[in-house]
């Protein structure tokens, strides 16, 4: 019997969640030296066997409480079928200037041709040229592509297949666009900029930026990896989806360094329906990065203007969040620490329920304080634990290795449902 397709729906950040897009890292995160780590976005490589347990606590808890669906699995989908195949390799092959590939890929049954797109495709080493090159690869792996968050964002009934600010995670977003529209296993749009020309300076946007907080309500990062160019792409596709009503999307400028502020999602995230994780330093005192609101009223944008920050422009718009900070409140250096080890980063499976990871004590002990009972994914998955006996609380993960890849709990995951949110 033919599976019906999943409908993508997702007007906030913390609805209970109904299915979720994971990809488990596999042999691309090992395919990787220290020499290329920089290039592969990586801040120290990684030892898959210990980072695979870990992951598997992520995996575990989503199962348990909603459907789970792996990049692998739909992608072979998307390659079984000839010309979706031919379509995506032909993308692929263009962009990575990998031509030469071309027939070699097309000849590949399905589970090698997933394995080589994702954990990278070996030179073919025929020539001098070939032999002193040290790249090692035709295609390279995708060593990121655990971050599932990055490379679509879904916004009500739309996925955005974003565009990657390096071109070494482009391929990422190419399949993704490949698994909404030839998987046939969702139902819903997409909002496609790989064909819009930037008015102005670069065009990239990625998911870790975009926070879709209510459903009349955007937040998103202006940073490393989502340009001015990106957020106004994105608008312009809002006002075509919506002519009718009113929408804000609220723009968070972030520094350029360190690398821990590669993403909004990094310094805010929201936890339930009026308390929010922050990193306190730039999301409460800031003085150096503008906040923007942008209204979109019937199609158009109405006003843009500087605001006085995030909470204060959301508690104007009926949203009163209490910022729960990162790290805690009395020492710098621990909230930078933890901030670092994606402290900020959580995921949220329900309001209020939220996973994170078990390093970051001090986060861990704020959370406490602030009425979140501290659970072990572990006792979870075994069953001691019932998420339904608790009113918050934080599922905490093991993270010495998955932090290594730059980022946490919502990097990892891609929620393509969730239900509606009283407020």
């Amino acid at each position: 019997m033919k599976e019906t397709p999943l409908k993508i729906n997702v007007h906030s950040e913390i609805g209970k969640l109904d299915a979720v897009l994971l990809h488990t890292p596999g042999a691309e995160v090992e395919n990787m030296t220290p020499r290329m780590a920089q290039r592969a976005l990586y801040s120290d490589i990684l030892n898959l066997s210990i980072a695979r347990k870990e992951y598997e606590q992520i995996e575990g808890v989503l199962s348990k409480v909603a459907r789970v669906y792996q990049v692998r699995d739909l992608l072979a989908k998307v390659l079984a079928r000839k010309e979706a195949r031919r379509a995506l390799l032909s993308r692929i092959c263009i962009s990575e200037q990998a031509g030469s590939c071309f027939d070699t890929l097309m000849a590949m049954s399905t589970p090698k041709l997933v394995q080589a797109l994702i954990e990278g495709l070996p030179a073919q080493i025929d020539t001098l040229t070939a032999f002193l090159n040290e790249d090692y690869y035709s295609l390279f792996p995708l060593y990121n592509f655990y971050f599932t968050r990055d490379s679509s964002v879904t916004i009500g009934n739309n996925a955005l297949i974003c565009r990657m600010a390096n071109q070494v995670r482009a391929r990422e977003a190419m399949i993704m666009d490949a698994i909404y529209r030839e998987s046939g296993a969702f139902d819903g749009g997409t909002i496609d900029l790989s064909n819009v020309a930037p008015t102005r300076g670069r065009l990239f946007i990625e998911g870790g930026d975009v926070l879709v907080v209510r459903e009349d309500i955007l937040v998103i990062g202006n940073g490393m990896r989502t340009s001015a160019a990106g957020i106004d792409a994105l608008t312009q596709q809002f006002c075509e989806l919506y002519p009718v009503g009113v929408k804000h999307i609220l723009v968070q400028q972030l520094p350029s360094e360190p690398e821990s502020f590669i993403h909004l999602d990094m310094v805010f995230t929201m936890l339930d329906r009026d308390k929010c994780m922050v990193f306190e330093p730039l999301i409460l005192h800031n003085r150096s990065y503008k906040t923007i609101h942008i209204t979109i009223e019937d199609g158009r944008v109405r006003s843009i203007c500087a605001v006085a920050g995030i909470l204060p422009a959301l508690r104007k718009l009926g949203l009163d969040l209490e910022p729960v900070a990162c790290g805690g409140t009395t020492d710098s250096w621990v909230q930078e620490r933890e901030q670092w080890h994606s402290g900020s980063n959580l995921f949220a499976i329900a309001p209020g329920k939220v996973l994170c990871y078990a390093r970051n004590e001090a986060t861990l002990q704020e959370l406490d304080k602030h009425g979140f009972a501290v659970l072990s994914a572990r006792d979870v998955m075994a069953g001691k634990r019932n998420l339904a006996d608790y009113g918050r609380c934080c599922i905490t993960i093991q993270g010495s290795e998955l932090p290594r890849g730059g980022g946490g709990a919502r990097c990892m995951t891609m929620p393509l449902s969730r239900k509606a949110v009283e407020w």
